[in-house]
C-alpha cells in the first residue's frame, strides 16, 4: 500500500528550514545563505522511502515584515499551514526564544494539526537549550519534540521514522524518483540568486530578484538559459557586474555548475542586469515568485 504525508516546515529566518529540506532530500534543492529571508516562496521537496512518500514544504521565515515583499513572504508561510497534514516548527536552539517565536508556537498550536518541534543546532550546545525546550513544551504540550542538527544530519533518522509512522493510505502524488514539482527554470533562477547573496555578502541589499527570460533546449540536449537580474538602483547593477565584468562572470560560472549538478544537463548560462526602481510593486514578479501581491 502506497502511503504519503505532507509536511509544512515553518520557523523564523535562518532557523535551518532550507538546510533541513536539503538534508532530507539529499540534494541542494532549497538555496541557503547567511542572509535572513533568503527563501521567498514555498519550495516543495519530495522524498520516497520504500512505500512512503513525504512531501515537504520549505516556507519563508516568519518575522515582523515591513516592506511589501516581506509581507507577501510571511503571508505565504502562514497560508501554507492549511495545505499540509503535519506542521514542523524548527527552532534555533542556540538563540533564546523571543516573543515572536513564542507567538509562532501559540499560533501553530491553534491550527488543530499534528505538530513536531525540531530543536535545531544542538551541536552548538547552547546555554538556552533547556530553557527553550521548557518554554516550547509548555506552550505546545502535545507537540512531539526532536533534537537535531540539520547541517550534519544528527537526529534526522528518528524524525523521519516518526513521519513515516504518521503517513496515511492516501497514495502518492508524484513519481518515485521525483524530488520536486518546481519547474527547472525556477530552480535555476534560485541558484543564481543564491550566488548573488553568497558572493556580494553585505554589499548587496535584498531588493533584487532573478527572472528566467528564456529557456531554449538545443539539438544536442543542452539548454541555453538567459536570466535577468533585476535591481532597484544603478549602483547595485555596477556592484554585480564588477570591474570589466569580472564579478558577474564569476557568479554565472558557479551558478552554471550548480544548475548542471542539480538538473543533470549541460547549461549555457547568460546573465544580464536590469535596473527597475520599483520592481517590488510589480504584481507579475510576485506571481513568478509564487507569491500573492
Amino acid at each position: 500500500m502506497k502511503k504519503s504525508l505532507s509536511v509544512c516546515i515553518v520557523g523564523k529566518p535562518n532557523a535551518g528550514k532550507s538546510t533541513l529540506l536539503n538534508q532530507i532530500i539529499g540534494q541542494k534543492l532549497s538555496i541557503v545563505t547567511p542572509k535572513v529571508q533568503t527563501t521567498r516562496s514555498i519550495i516543495t521537496g519530495i522524498v520516497t522511502l520504500d512505500d512512503i512518500q513525504l512531501v515537504l514544504f520549505d516556507t519563508p521565515g516568519i518575522f515582523e515584515p515591513k516592506r511589501r515583499l516581506e509581507k507577501a513572504m510571511v503571508r505565504c508561510a502562514w497560508s501554507s499551514l492549511s495545505s499540509a497534514d503535519m506542521i514542523v516548527l524548527i527552532i534555533d536552539s542556540s538563540s533564546k526564544l523571543d516573543d515572536i517565536m513564542q507567538e509562532i508556537i501559540k499560533r501553530i498550536s491553534s491550527v488543530g494539526k499534528k505538530i513536531v518541534i525540531l530543536m535545531n543546532k544542538i551541536d552548538l550546545q547552547s546555554k538556552y537549550y533547556m530553557e527553550n525546550m521548557s518554554s516550547a513544551s509548555q506552550i505546545a504540550p502535545l507537540a512531539k519534540i526532536f533534537n537535531i542538527s540539520a547541517l550534519d544530519g544528527n537526529g534526522i533518522d528518528s524524525f523521519l521514522s516518526f513521519l513515516k509512522e504518521n503517513a496515511t493510505d492516501s497514495g502518492w502524488m508524484y513519481e518515485e524518483d521525483d524530488i520536486t514539482n518546481l519547474p527547472a527554470r525556477f530552480l535555476a533562477s534560485e541558484i543564481t540568486r543564491e550566488q548573488l547573496f553568497l558572493q556580494l555578502h553585505q554589499e548587496l541589499p535584498y531588493n533584487l530578484t532573478v527572472e528566467c527570460e528564456s529557456w531554449q533546449e538545443q539539438k544536442n540536449g543542452s539548454v541555453k538559459v538567459n536570466q535577468v537580474i533585476i535591481v532597484g538602483r544603478d549602483i547595485h547593477k555596477n556592484m554585480i557586474i564588477g570591474k570589466h565584468g569580472s564579478r558577474i562572470k564569476e557568479i554565472g560560472s558557479i551558478a552554471r555548475v550548480n544548475i548542471e549538478e542539480l538538473l543533470g544537463i549541460k547549461i549555457h548560462l547568460f546573465l544580464f542586469v536590469k535596473v527597475r526602481e520599483n520592481w517590488e510593486d510589480n504584481p507579475e514578479l510576485y506571481h513568478n515568485m509564487g507569491l500573492k501581491y
